[in-house]
């Protein structure tokens, strides 16, 4: 056998423990870099799932920004601007009182508060006006002089207020569907209220909103007086195609706010005043049907609000001469499921005045009224808008003429919300189409 020396021994030795110390720096080296690796991993995948959560939330707060129309809508239109629909829910946070103050009437169309928790109510079918003490729930008989009227499907007795100086002057003012040759109108009144409150005396008409035409349907009928002492009056277009046409008509009041004096005569800073095409009372023009009109307590604009056709109520700020579209444009759609006009729903792009907001799917919205009172702090300056299908009251939260907030009130009450008032010591007052009359106060409020 070969005999190996020992510094051969030696040598081979330490060359065995050189290989096998560097074998184990490597191993060393190769597992920081994967921690390392692993680590910044880690935290990229950290980063990545902070950052998706981030978007997670912020898309769930947008998401979860709970819209108070829970319906699907019927159309397929986008609003002009992201506030045009589809407000966010809100809810009153004061407890309320939900009080019937009287039932058993008929449709109750319009109310006045002509004195302290006393108001006038017009009956649309039997044509009968009626005082109701908020305080007792009593009502008056029927008040003798009012005018005969046409009360087939949407005619009667409509809308009423008293003139500002009604303390001395006693005048009521009422509109009506009135029956003429050719047809029906709308049409204006007044008369003054006996000393007994039993008659309306030397009652007569001032206005009628011609043409007439043989028709039932979208008289409009709200008047409100202004600072000055004048009438707004709102017209609708009598529905029918081709009539309906006709709102963009300046040689008709068919589907207008009209300008009037007391006596019936135009308000003469009316924008077409000087229009010899145009009739002098229009104030603004291409309405459907208002039965809805208030002013802004605080930037004193005048607001309306008129029924779309299947979808597309408007809420808008009236502006003189202008005109609001309908039927060339719509945020809705016929009854039949066909487009109005092609389909056409921008207001801005054609000329015309773009709703505040609209409804889709419809709200068929009536009388309003804006919250003029510090009853209930949290309402002031909101506007009350009465449903009649669905049955609600809608509250709508406004901040620079944006609506901001929508809520639903008395959703189970299963009326049709006619018109709506604030009285002066600030209860809201809602009359139904199934004749009652509810008044809604914060919870205690009058309590010994």
């Amino acid at each position: 056998m070969a005999r190996v020396s020992s510094s051969r021994l030696m040598f081979f030795t330490m060359l065995i423990f050189v290989l096998a110390l560097a074998a184990c720096g490597n191993s060393d080296n190769s597992e920081e870099a994967k921690t390392d690796e692993s680590e910044t991993a880690t935290e990229e995948s950290a980063d990545d799932s902070e950052t998706a959560t981030e978007e997670a939330t912020d898309e769930s707060d947008t998401a979860t920004e709970e819209s108070a129309e829970t319906e699907p809508k019927v159309t397929e239109f986008e609003p002009a601007f992201p506030e045009q629909t589809r407000a966010p829910k809100v809810e009153t946070e004061a407890e309320l009182n939900v009080e019937v103050v009287a039932e058993g009437l008929g449709v109750s169309w319009g109310m006045e508060e002509f004195d302290t928790n006393r108001l006038l109510v017009t009956q649309r079918d039997s044509a009968e006006l009626l005082i109701i003490n908020l305080e007792d729930g009593s009502v008056s008989d029927p008040i003798e002089g009012t005018p005969e009227v046409n009360n087939e499907d949407q005619g009667g007795l409509l809308d009423v207020a008293v003139a500002p100086d009604f303390d001395d002057s006693r005048l009521v003012f009422m509109t009506f569907a009135q029956n003429v040759d050719g047809g029906t109108l709308t049409a204006v009144g007044k008369g003054v209220l006996s000393e007994d409150e039993s008659s309306l005396e030397d009652f007569e008409v001032i206005f009628q909103a011609e043409p007439a035409y043989d028709g039932t349907l979208h008289y409009g009928g709200r008047i409100m007086f202004d600072d000055d002492g004048n009438l707004f009056l709102t017209t609708g277009e009598r529905s029918d195609v081709p009539i309906r046409e006709r709102a963009q008509d300046l040689d008709v009041y068919l589907g207008k706010v009209i300008h009037i004096t007391q006596d019936g005569q135009a308000v003469e800073t009316n924008p077409f005043i000087e229009d010899e095409d145009a009739l002098d009372g229009i104030y603004s023009y291409g309405h459907r049907n208002i039965q809805g009109v208030d002013f802004h307590p605080e930037t004193g604009d005048l607001w309306i609000v008129e029924f779309g056709p299947q979808a597309g109520d408007e809420l808008n700020i009236i502006e003189p001469g202008s005109n609001y579209g309908w039927p060339i444009v719509s945020y809705g759609i016929d009854y039949t499921g066909e487009f109005i006009n092609e389909g056409i729903s921008e207001h801005d792009a054609r000329g015309f005045v773009e709703p505040r907001y609209y409804w889709d799917p419809t709200s068929a919205p009536s009388g309003m009224s804006f919250y003029d009172n510090d009853a209930i702090p949290e309402w002031e300056n909101n506007l009350f808008i009465g449903g009649l299908a669905p049955n609600y009251i809608v509250r709508v939260v406004i901040e620079d003429d944006m609506i901001v907030g929508e809520e639903r009130l008395l959703t189970d009450e299963g009326q049709r919300f006619r018109d709506i008032l604030v009285t002066e010591d600030g209860a809201l007052i809602a009359a139904t189409d199934g004749g009652m009359i509810y008044k809604v106060t914060a919870a205690g409020e009058g309590a010994e």
